[in-house]
């Protein structure tokens, strides 16, 4: 057995298939109509069929018991990206006691998405500032090695 792809239910394929391509770079790898699997794996079933398919009809968005996670390399670049949409925030961009910013928002369904600044980045960024690496290390509570594998 391997596990395949986390799969969200939508009310709007079709508004999730262009919020997931237009902020994330997304784009439909396998179109099934009522599913759509998008790059990275992520996989989109209608909410009409995904009754069907449990034969119940209670089902509730927004939950915020689970999130979908993205890693970005140019977290700025980003940040900058979002003030261009109408976003539906979790909370604003903060920054961990490790130092890596993140952001969490709503998809139009309410599923919760996390955009973490990728962690090698949070390295280079502090190497950048004038920290040294055990400096690094400590900021961040990880191993000097482990600084030392994300400035390669």
């Amino acid at each position: 057995m391997k596990f395949e792809s986390p799969m969200l239910v939508v009310a709007d394929i079709n508004k999730s298939v262009q919020f997931y391509k237009e902020l994330f770079g997304l784009e439909v790898v396998l179109d099934f109509g009522a599913n759509k699997t998008l790059t990275g794996g992520l996989a989109l079933q209608t909410l009409e069929t995904y009754k069907e398919f449990i034969g119940k009809d209670d089902i509730s968005f927004g939950g915020n018991n689970f999130e979908i996670y993205f890693e970005e390399d140019d977290f700025d670049a980003f940040a900058m990206k979002l003030k261009d949409y109408d976003i539906d925030y979790v909370h604003p961009i903060i920054e961990h006691s490790w130092g890596q910013r993140v952001v969490r928002l709503y998809d139009p369904d309410k599923h919760i998405i996390e955009v973490g600044e990728n962690i090698k980045m949070v390295c280079k960024r502090f190497i950048n500032t004038g920290m040294t690496v055990e400096q690094v290390a400590k900021r961040m509570d990880v191993p000097i090695d482990y600084v030392n594998a994300c400035l390669k």
